[in-house]
């Protein structure tokens, strides 16, 4: 009898995710992304997902946009082998708003993820992912708790500082340290 082999995990390169994507291999609605080399379809946000996304995304706008990109749910380029749609991310701003190219790590101020049904995912498998490119700044929105997880400080395997915000806490953003935000900012 022979040995029993274990089949071979092909992982993708986010060159050849952007060859499937140019190639119209996913419909134009469809909601994947590329971690760790593995392309994973997204559930569609909820009503309180979206909402916090919206509620972001006009905040940052009224506040941040000469000093930052609000970019909600675009798509940002981690080599070798990830490729996420982030729920928020403030980029470094660039006059072409990045139309030469997907921003990368090197280009995000903050990112945000917001967790209403993958919680678990985002901080298991996102959160060190975002460690791992040098993304220096994640907030992770637990909409079930009501909180707000804020990881900085990139160390080896991860992130060196982390603090959970809840209802009444303030946030200063490590690239934006005279910008309060408040936790009513984020959750009404």
């Amino acid at each position: 009898m022979g040995a029993i082999e274990t089949p071979t995990r092909l992982s993708l390169t986010v060159e050849q995710y952007e060859a499937m994507h140019d190639a119209g291999v996913f419909a134009d609605e469809a909601r994947v992304e590329l971690i760790d080399g593995v392309i994973y379809e997204m559930a569609p946000p909820g009503s309180p997902h979206h909402s916090i996304v919206m509620r972001l995304n006009l905040f940052f706008c009224n506040h941040l946009a000469t000093r930052a990109t609000i970019s909600p749910q675009g798509p940002l380029k981690l080599p070798p082998d990830s490729y996420p749609q982030p729920d928020l991310q403030l980029l470094a701003p660039r006059e072409d708003f990045y139309e030469a190219g997907t921003p990368q790590s090197g280009d995000v101020l903050l990112l945000i993820e917001v967790s209403a049904s993958t919680l678990r995912f985002d901080r298991k498998v996102k959160l060190p992912m975002y460690a791992r490119r040098g993304v220096v700044e994640v907030w992770i929105i637990d909409v079930a708790r009501k909180r707000i997880e804020v990881s900085t400080g990139l160390a080896e395997g991860g992130y060196g500082n982390r603090r959970v915000v809840e209802q009444g806490g303030v946030i200063l953003p490590t690239a934006f340290p005279d910008f309060p935000v408040r936790w009513g900012d984020v959750f009404g």
